[in-house]
């Protein structure tokens, strides 16, 4: 029996089982994917440990994904990029690390957003992991120039840096009048993680946005964040995040367990189903 998992800290709230076992049960394949809480102080010794574990490979998630690019010997061209590692597999008795958060992006605004990688000028909100992730999508799939914009605008511009001459890096208060040239708008920035940073709970004022702008949020709890509500209020063509999660869902699995998936209305129904059964 094929076995895989989810790695992080905490782990509970994860979907990806269920995402998984759905599709576990539509190929009809004697296989397991578990989550499995892991501290960050233990995670160098569980990743070290996954030859010979029984595992076919897993996926990462925070606050995991760096230690698990330090302890891939084999990295594809996206984690590399991106620098962060979301899916493991063994080659061979060998770790191997990939990067399916951009791909899964993509792919979720193909479904929802079509044409989005038309876009000249792409606005992104926030400088963490997430933000790596979509700026390596956009570049590889757009020709666009991409403003990042952060509270701290010493990480805005060393992201900036980071990937070269199309991104440049900036500050909230300069978000009105980038906003006003963006033809695709994305947050990548959690309430949570906004009120950490301590941003509370603002959000950019959308009227600046040209009609034609497009808007995609990363997160998916809630299903329509103020930020999308705002947008779809607005009359924007908007997309939430879900689709992002069940699309990178999809080359993990095929590693693991010899399947293409795809991702359907059924399996989107039933994560939705679970995100508003928990209050």
């Amino acid at each position: 029996m094929t076995r895989a998992f989810v790695t992080g800290w905490p782990v509970a709230h994860s979907r990806s089982p269920l995402i998984h076992g759905h599709w576990l049960s539509a190929f009809g394949i004697e296989g397991s994917y578990e989550k499995i809480a892991v501290p960050p102080e233990k995670a160098p010794d569980f990743f070290g440990a996954l030859p010979g574990s029984g595992f076919a490979g897993g996926n990462v998630t925070v606050p995991h994904k760096e230690t698990a690019l330090r302890a891939a010997s084999r990295l594809d061209a996206t984690a590399a990029a991106i620098g962060a590692v979301n899916t493991l597999w063994l080659e061979d008795g060998t770790l191997c690390g990939g990067n399916t958060d951009a791909y899964g992006f993509a792919a979720n605004l193909d479904a929802l957003l079509p044409g989005w990688d038309g876009a000249e000028d792409v606005v992104i909100l926030g400088a963490g992991g997430a933000a790596r992730a979509v700026l390596h999508a956009v570049l590889d799939r757009s020709r666009a120039r991409v403003r990042v914009i952060n509270r701290t605008v010493a990480r805005a511009e060393a992201l900036a840096e980071a990937f070269g001459p199309r991104v440049s890096g900036h500050g909230e208060g300069e978000q009105r009048a980038l906003l006003r040239h963006a033809d695709l708008l994305v947050n990548t920035v959690s309430k949570d993680m906004a009120k950490a940073a301590g941003d509370g709970d603002a959000l950019p004022e959308l009227d600046s946005l040209p009609d034609h702008a497009m808007v995609s949020d990363i997160v998916y709890v809630p299903l329509e964040t103020p930020l999308l509500r705002a947008a779809r209020l607005r009359g924007l063509a908007a997309a939430d995040g879900l689709g992002m999660l069940l699309h990178q869902a999809v080359p993990g699995f095929e590693r693991w367990f010899g399947v293409r998936p795809e991702v359907t209305a059924a399996l989107r129904d039933l994560v939705v189903s679970d995100i508003e059964r928990v209050p």
